[in-house]
């Protein structure tokens, strides 16, 4: 049986995007129960030299955006990077599930061949669909996802794999 990348994509986003939105509805109860303003996890990090948890739900929602987009040929929406409270990173969380959800196997599948040109710091590089979401998409939004559960973690909120999952 072969996955479609619709199959490996949107519904992935949805499910961990959802489990990350959950886990911070655990941090402002845990912010609550210990009598912290919660705010303070925004600017979280594991160590000086990372990005905070804003950051990181930053970037796990601009590749989602940004993957589904270019598989479907869309425009990439611009969202401003201006969150500073936990509210504010729900509220885009859920404004990713919705443009993720706003796709149907028949705008991602078929792109695994598709051109899709990106733009690093080195200059242009072009990858095909398939490629860019095995090799780039997806390893990408894992890494902020699981970082902004780490930092969360970290900080003592009580979530665990079952949490991060979904």
């Amino acid at each position: 049986m072969t996955l479609s990348l619709y199959a490996v994509t949107v519904p992935v986003y949805v499910r961990l995007l959802t489990a990350l939105r959950d886990n911070l509805d655990k941090a402002q109860a845990y912010a609550d129960e210990k009598k912290f303003n919660s705010d303070v996890l925004v600017g979280s990090r594991l160590a000086p030299d990372m990005h905070p948890l804003s950051f990181q739900v930053q970037s796990a929602t601009d590749h989602v955006k940004g993957s589904l987009a270019r598989l479907a040929g869309r425009d990439i929406p611009a969202w401003p990077d201006d969150e500073k409270t936990l509210a504010d990173l729900k509220a885009r969380i859920g404004k990713a599930v919705d443009f993720a959800n706003s796709f149907s196997a028949g705008d991602i599948d078929g792109s695994e061949t598709r051109s899709i040109t990106l733009k690093m710091r080195s200059g242009e590089v072009v990858v095909d669909g398939q490629s860019y979401v095995l090799t780039r998409a997806l390893p990408n939004f894992y890494f902020h996802v699981t970082t902004a559960y780490a930092i969360l973690r970290h900080n003592g909120v009580p979530i665990g794999k079952r949490d991060f999952l979904g």
